[in-house]
């Protein structure tokens, strides 16, 4: 029972969510948007895709080089080495 809670909210507020940008679409049918406002929004979509992209090669790159992993400070380097007799 508790493992469907979770997924059946999650799916209850998408279509709360849906619905709700459904009203808003069809009650804006009569605003028209001119040349300016089409090239404003998709440059915003295009840049907002773009940014999130590139964000997210940076996440991968990041994750595959090991710059996510855990670091050590010089003391802890140190007292390593010293357990180790090094």
């Amino acid at each position: 029972m508790h493992r469907l809670l979770l997924p059946v909210i999650l799916l209850g507020m998408l279509a709360i969510a849906g619905l709700a940008a459904a009203s808003i679409w069809s009650g804006m049918a009569d605003i028209r948007l001119g040349m300016h406002g089409w090239i404003a929004l998709g440059l915003g979509v295009f840049f907002t895709l773009a940014i999130g992209g590139g964000l997210m090669a940076l996440v991968f790159y990041s994750s595959r080089r090991g710059y996510d992993e855990t670091t050590t400070t010089r003391e802890e380097v140190e007292e390593e080495q010293r357990r180790n007799g090094r």
